[in-house]
């Protein structure tokens, strides 16, 4: 048995000391960018006043997100966006990708880029895009009217059902295709030979999507779920380029809330910060459900 010597030592030192000064600037930046500001604004949030001029109040502002009537319509939208939107994209981009990953299909890769463009384009010009394509005069009710879907023009974005729903479908058409990414990328790690095992037995290809596909691709899925779930509570673009929280609010999200608290009302920064940590304490909370959900326990 060999005894480790002053040299060997010394290398596996050198060694060691090496990979912490690669990493440590990693480490640094991440300490500096994302670990200070969030305990700075945790310590933020337990003050209050206007501007620069802030004072400790303890939990006072976590009381008044009970009673603040404007905060509370912001999680009510933002829990209407969160219960349609997520599973519809969800469903639609797992769907997607089984059509997608089918290897009789031609163009396959033409398709996959086009539904994947959605999610690389800025934000702030598909949303005003969108906002034109849904106003009375826009090109969907043309569309509409056109083909006698409708008598009148549907009132996108000065209606509270319609600009709850135009929100709805600007998330969808902008995450699907990021969804179906990895959906795709799971499907093709899937062996071909299950299937072809499931067709001998005589198993249905619907049966084969919900006993064989569904399960293998649950990580998958339960990983997608959370991820939409995070951007979806922390929707702002669409909401702000889009209807601008209206009408009368009807469409406000807890992100937007906090931007006129800290920049279009008095700048109340203390209590914005509580609202943003409203936010991780939902995330927090929707996350153990899902994973408990799921039945995942790592």
């Amino acid at each position: 048995m060999k005894t480790a010597t002053p040299k060997m030592t010394t290398s596996r030192f050198k060694a060691g000391m090496t990979g912490w000064l690669f990493i440590s600037i990693a480490v640094i930046m991440i300490a500096a960018f994302y670990f200070y500001p969030m305990i700075q604004a945790l310590i933020l949030s337990f003050k209050t006043g206007t501007g620069s001029n802030l004072t400790f109040n303890g939990i006072d502002n976590y009381k008044r997100l009970f009673t603040d009537s404007m905060f509370i319509t912001a999680v009510k939208n933002t829990f209407i966006y969160l219960i349609f939107q997520v599973p519809l994209m969800v469903i639609l981009a797992l769907f997607i990708s089984v059509l997608l990953n089918d290897k009789n299909l031609k163009f396959k890769g033409f398709f996959r880029t086009a539904i994947f463009l959605p999610c690389i384009t800025s934000l702030v010009a598909y949303s005003v895009v969108f906002k034109y394509l849904f106003s009375a005069d826009g090109l969907v009710n043309s569309l509409l009217l056109n083909l006698h879907v409708i008598g009148t023009p549907i009132q996108w974005i000065t209606d509270p059902f319609w600009a709850k729903v135009t929100i709805i479908i600007a998330i969808t058409w902008r995450w699907t295709g990021y969804n179906m990414i990895f959906y795709l990328s799971g499907l093709q790690n899937i062996d071909s030979s299950i299937y072809e095992a499931a067709r001998i037995d005589g198993a249905s290809p619907i049966r084969q999507f919900f006993n064989i596909t569904v399960p293998l691709l649950k990580p998958i899925i339960l990983f997608t779920s959370i991820t939409s779930t995070i951007g979806t509570l922390q929707l702002f673009d669409e909401i702000m380029n889009i209807t601008k929280g209206g009408p009368g609010n009807a469409t406000s999200s807890i992100s937007q809330y906090i931007y006129n608290l800290s920049f279009k009302y008095s700048s109340d920064f203390g209590y914005a910060a509580t609202v943003s940590y409203s936010i991780v304490i939902m995330i927090i909370i929707l996350s153990i459900i899902q994973f408990k959900v799921a039945g995942e326990k790592k």
